[in-house]
Formats: C-alpha cells, sequence, structure tokens
C-alpha cells in the first residue's frame, strides 16, 4: 500500500513536470522566433540599426 502511494506521487509529478516544461519550452520560442525575423529584416535591409537596436532592447528585456 505505501509503495503504490508513493509510485503515483511519482507519476504525478512527472506528469506536471512534462505540461510545465512544455509551456516553458514554447515561450521561448516565441521570442527566439522574434528576434530571428528581426535580425533577417535587419540583414535584409528592411529596418535601420537604430530601429534594430531598439527592437531587440525591447525584446530581450521583457521578461
Amino acid at each position: 500500500m505505501f509503495v503504490q502511494s508513493i509510485v503515483w506521487i511519482v507519476i504525478i509529478g512527472f506528469a506536471i513536470f512534462g505540461v510545465l516544461s512544455l509551456f516553458l519550452r514554447s515561450s521561448e520560442r516565441k521570442e527566439d522566433t522574434a528576434i530571428l525575423i528581426l535580425k533577417e529584416r535587419y540583414a535584409r535591409g528592411e529596418i535601420s540599426e537604430e530601429e534594430f537596436k531598439e527592437r531587440r532592447d525591447f525584446l530581450t528585456t521583457q521578461n
């Protein structure tokens, strides 16, 4: 009975950890994607260096 309780606690713990890690990874990807798009626009000459720096600083200080 005691071992069965511990097994269930471990299973629930892994489930919670899995859900949290998925949410954290998805938010990191969104930030990375925004910065990559910004770099691409700067490389193509669509935005100036000043605008690139302003937007990059905004994206990196949002957290």
